[in-house]
C-alpha cells in the first residue's frame, strides 16, 4: 500500500530515500505537485510519496562570492519577486510564462528540471546561464552541469536515493544582458512550440565578449547552440546580431513532431525566434 511522508529536514528526506532505494521501490518526489497530481486525476496514487514542501532550507536565492545559488524549492513567483541583475531577465521572462499565477506560486525550479519535459520553460534559460545542479544523497553530494543532468524526455541523471537541492549559476566577468522568448498557440497558459533564451556578456567596448544561446521544445532535451555562440563573439551589440543566426547553427537540434507542431515547422520557427531574440538583445541598453 502506498504511503506518504513529509520530512522537515533534508537529512530526514535523504534517509527516507536511502531506505526506500534499498527496499527496491523509489519514492515519487513531490514539491509543488503541479505536474504530479494533474497526471493522476481519476486514479489512485500507487507509489509512495515523499513531499518536500516543508523543506524551507531549499527555498530562496542567495548570492555567493563567485555564483548565485537557487534553492530547488524556490517557486517561480519567488524568482519574479527577487531583486536580481539583468543577467536573470531571461529566467524571469520564463517565470512569467509558467502557467498562471497559481502554478507560479506552487511550481518550483527543481521540479521543473526533474520533470525533464522537452518543453520545460526553465531549462533554456538555465542552460544559457551555464547552470549546474547540486545533487545530495546519504552517500554525499555531487555537482553536474545541467546539460549532463538532463538525459532525455522525462529522464535525468538523478539516482533513486538523490535529491536535487540547488541550482548554481556562475557570475559573469563583465556586464551581461539576457532575454527569453516563447512561441505558443497563444501568449500565456500554453505549452511552448519553440522557446529560446540567450545571455550576452559585453566587453565594455560595445561588443559581445561571450554568448550563450539555448533552444527548447525542439528536441527531447533543450540544446545550446555552440556554433552560433562562437559566431556572435566579437560582434557589435546591435540589432544586426539577428543576422548572425543561420540555419546551420540549429544543427544540434533534433526537432520533434507532436500535436503542437511538426518538426519542419519547429525548425523554421526556431530560426525566427532566435533571430528575434538576438535582435532584441542587441537593441537593449548595456547592463
Amino acid at each position: 500500500m502506498a504511503h506518504y511522508y513529509r520530512p522537515f529536514s533534508v537529512g530526514d528526506a535523504l534517509r527516507a530515500l536511502a531506505a526506500e532505494a534499498r527496499a527496491g521501490g523509489p519514492w515519487a518526489i513531490v514539491s509543488g505537485g503541479t505536474d504530479f497530481y494533474p497526471a493522476r486525476v481519476g486514479r489512485v496514487i500507487g507509489e509512495p510519496v515523499l513531499d518536500l514542501s516543508a523543506l524551507a532550507e531549499l527555498s530562496g536565492i542567495r548570492e555567493q562570492p563567485g555564483h548565485y545559488e537557487i534553492g530547488a524549492r524556490t517557486t517561480w513567483s519567488e524568482v519574479l519577486r527577487a531583486e536580481l541583475p539583468p543577467l536573470f531577465d531571461e529566467l524571469k521572462g520564463a517565470a512569467r510564462e509558467v502557467g498562471g499565477v497559481q502554478i507560479q506560486n506552487a511550481g518550483t525550479i527543481g521540479g521543473n528540471l526533474c520533470n525533464a519535459s522537452p518543453a520545460a520553460d526553465g531549462v533554456p534559460p538555465l542552460l544559457a546561464l551555464d547552470a549546474a545542479v547540486e545533487l545530495a544523497s546519504a552517500r554525499g553530494r555531487r555537482e553536474l552541469p545541467l546539460q549532463r543532468f538532463l538525459l532525455g524526455n522525462r529522464k535525468t541523471a538523478l539516482a533513486p536515493d538523490e535529491l536535487l537541492i540547488a541550482v548554481r549559476i556562475p557570475k559573469p566577468v563583465g556586464p551581461a544582458r539576457s532575454r527569453f522568448l516563447k512561441l505558443g498557440s497563444r501568449k500565456y497558459l500554453v505549452i511552448s512550440i519553440v522557446m529560446a533564451a540567450a545571455v550576452l556578456e559585453g566587453d565594455g567596448a560595445g561588443r559581445v565578449k561571450r554568448a550563450r544561446v539555448a533552444v527548447g521544445a525542439c528536441s527531447p532535451v533543450a540544446q545550446r547552440l555552440p556554433e552560433l555562440e562562437a559566431a556572435l563573439a566579437g560582434l557589435p551589440l546591435a540589432p544586426a546580431l539577428a543576422e548572425a543566426a543561420q540555419p546551420e547553427h540549429l544543427e544540434p537540434l533534433s526537432a520533434i513532431d507532436d500535436v503542437r507542431g511538426s518538426a519542419a515547422y519547429r525548425m523554421d520557427a526556431a530560426l525566427t525566434v532566435v533571430r528575434r531574440l538576438l535582435g532584441e538583445l542587441g537593441a537593449g541598453d548595456p547592463s
